[in-house]
């Protein structure tokens, strides 16, 4: 029982400590309203080593170096949306953790949807194929008489 309590308090450490790790001192900004910004700006930004984190959780080195560009273009003057913008447009818009919703990204918002349906009517297909086969009576080809034999073998050596 305090195993388990050890374990469960280190998970919850580990998951409350580990955005704060990332970001490093001397990244930090002064004004700290620039750097809310810059904060809210990485949790946009996807982790291109790490691919499912934010640059503001990842620790890898090239989100740092996002981290820092973006704290380069709020300095600079940029507004939000224009950081967005200038990472985008020199990453692609896989650097952000959400996609627009235009032609090129289709298939990243559409595609699962599809799949799913797919699947289920798949799925539907295969239960009613398999309910008619019952409703009709069909059933498996019968035992020959030596299949027969070696599965009374069996079920006798099992008793």
């Amino acid at each position: 029982m305090r195993a388990h309590l050890r374990a469960g308090l280190a998970a919850l450490l580990l998951c409350v400590s580990s955005p704060v790790l990332a970001v490093q001192p001397d990244e930090v900004m002064k004004d700290p309203a620039m750097e809310a910004r810059a904060r809210e700006i990485s949790k946009e930004l996807r982790c291109l080593v790490c691919q499912n984190q934010s640059i503001d959780d990842s620790n890898a080195p090239l989100a740092r170096d996002l981290r820092v560009l973006v704290r380069q273009r709020l300095a600079a003057g940029d507004d939000n949306a224009g950081v967005l913008d200038y990472v985008t447009a020199r990453y692609g818009d896989y650097v952000l953790l959400r996609p627009p919703f235009k032609a090129s990204t289709y298939v990243l918002w559409i595609g699962p949807a599809v799949v799913l349906l797919l699947g289920g009517i798949g799925a539907a297909l295969f239960l009613r194929g398999r309910h008619r086969a019952v409703a009709g009576g069909e059933t498996a080809a019968p035992l020959t008489p030596e299949e027969r034999q070696r599965l009374d073998r069996l079920l006798r050596e099992d008793a």
